[in-house]
């Protein structure tokens, strides 16, 4: 038997070493280098897991978040709406465009704001309403004049007026979030991929029917990607957890009509 030196042999395993690893960065993978071949390794660990627990990690992920970016569009009761808003617990501020018309939302607490600019105050639904309020004359927004005091104000919406509920909830980030990380039908796990640059798992509702979820498989198991079922829409879920500023408007940024908004 031939007795190979102590030094020699240990040169001649770094040197294989090294080749092992090369042959890994290069997508090489071969088996007697003795590396791993686990897809999970660095991850979360989500993927390993079934759709039903990926889809429940991921909801108490964002469940828990402090605040979210949430954009892309929205199809509700015939209407589309593109939105770009920045959520937290306490409240929210962004735009929603609808109809071609872009307004800007800003609730703080439970005062809830809406800036736009003349034209959606002039021609909402092709029509005028009713203004009158706080330093405001009595008289229609589709007055030019009356519409041009809006313009770029920040308008108070009451608790009271009809459009304060369904104005508000595109600024409560539980409200949406429940109401959009549901996945309908029978669950199963997809491709992985990347959403935005990060490492993501597909989850489906009925083979993408019911919906389906990019989640994330770096740190958190947020939810990235969401495309709703039956066409209702595609968003895009980013900076969990990143604070932003969120305060009233100066009084001289503001129009307070009272009990009810101009109506349209």
């Amino acid at each position: 038997m031939t007795v190979i030196p102590q030094g020699r042999h240990g040169r001649r395993a770094a040197l294989l070493g090294a080749a092992c690893a090369g042959l890994v960065v290069a997508g090489a993978g071969l088996t007697g280098c003795g590396s791993g071949d686990d897809e999970d390794a660095g991850t979360n660990g989500v993927g390993k897991l079934s759709a039903q627990q990926i889809q429940s990690k991921s909801r108490a992920a964002a469940q828990a978040a402090s605040s979210v970016r949430l954009s892309g569009s929205l199809v509700s009761k015939g209407h589309t709406y593109k939105l770009d808003m920045r959520l937290k617990d306490d409240g929210g501020t962004g735009s929603v465009t609808s109809k071609g018309q872009t307004f800007r939302l800003l609730r703080v607490g439970e005062e809830l704001y809406l800036k736009a600019d003349s034209e959606f105050w002039s021609h909402q639904d092709g029509q005028g309403g009713q203004g009158g309020g706080k330093g405001e004359s009595a008289g229609s927004p589709s007055d030019s004049t009356a519409a041009a005091k809006l313009d770029g104000k920040y308008v108070k919406v009451p608790k009271g007026d009809p459009s304060y509920e369904q104005l508000s909830g595109f600024t409560d980030k539980d409200v949406l979030l429940a109401g959009m990380l549901t996945l309908h039908g029978e669950l199963a796990t997809g491709d992985r991929g990347e959403t935005a640059g990060t490492p993501t798992i597909k989850i489906t509702g009925d083979d993408g029917s019911g919906g389906t979820l990019n989640v994330s498989l770096n740190g958190k198991p947020y939810p990235l990607l969401l495309e709703r079922a039956g066409g209702a829409g595609t968003l895009q879920l980013a900076d969990w957890n990143k604070d932003f500023a969120l305060k009233e408007p100066d009084k001289s940024e503001m129009v307070d009509y009272g009990k009810q908004l101009p109506t349209s």
